[in-house]
């Protein structure tokens, strides 16, 4: 795997409309570095649409505000929803990406991390397809290991920075869920 133009090379893009600039660089970056350069700390969710259902559209459909809300009734809450993410890893593993890296994806709303509020200015998303009170498969944590590696590599994220949605929205949010094994990413990351 590879990053080109911010976004990962043999993979399924299905571009959002749902991203913008991010507004400043990181304010731990180069004193050269460009405004927007890069990403300082990647974000774990998980998203299913309806609720425990996977290996359906539903999500990319929400991501593109192409979800016709009418087709499930779990559906009326998100009606008027404008989300995305930089990336979504299905239960097979396989990967779908909607925003470059070098744009803001508006996936962590109200958010901080480490005194810094404002979480989307500075972070990837990463949606694993599943539920904050389930588990998660092995091809999962195999391609999530593989990408955030890559993206350690790439934007100087430490390890320490790969965080949970209810990490730095706490209270609001509960993904990725007890279900997800931190230990398990945390030793394979290091690997």
């Amino acid at each position: 795997m590879q990053i080109e133009d911010g976004w990962l090379e043999n993979t399924k893009r299905v571009v959002s409309p749902n991203s913008d600039a991010r507004p400043d660089a990181r304010p731990d970056a180069r004193p050269d570095a460009r405004p927007g350069t890069g990403p300082s700390l990647i974000v774990v969710h998980c998203i299913s649409l309806p609720a425990g259902h996977f290996g359906n559209d539903y999500v990319e459909q929400l991501f593109t505000n192409c979800l016709d809300c009418d087709e499930h009734g779990d559906f009326d809450d998100i009606r008027e929803l404008r989300v995305s993410s930089h990336l979504f890893i299905r239960r097979n593993g396989l990967v779908v990406q909607f925003v470059p890296f070098d744009r803001r994806a508006w996936h962590a709303g109200e958010s901080s991390f480490k005194g810094r509020s404002r979480c989307n200015d500075f972070s990837i998303g990463v949606e694993l397809e599943g539920v904050d009170s389930g588990e998660f498969t092995d091809r999962q944590y195999e391609t999530l290991t593989g990408v955030c590696q890559l993206l350690m590599a790439n934007y100087s994220i430490p390890a320490d920075h790969i965080v949970g949605h209810s990490d730095i929205a706490p209270g609001r949010k509960t993904d990725p869920g007890p279900g997800f094994n931190w230990q398990r990413l945390r030793l394979s990351v290091n690997a």
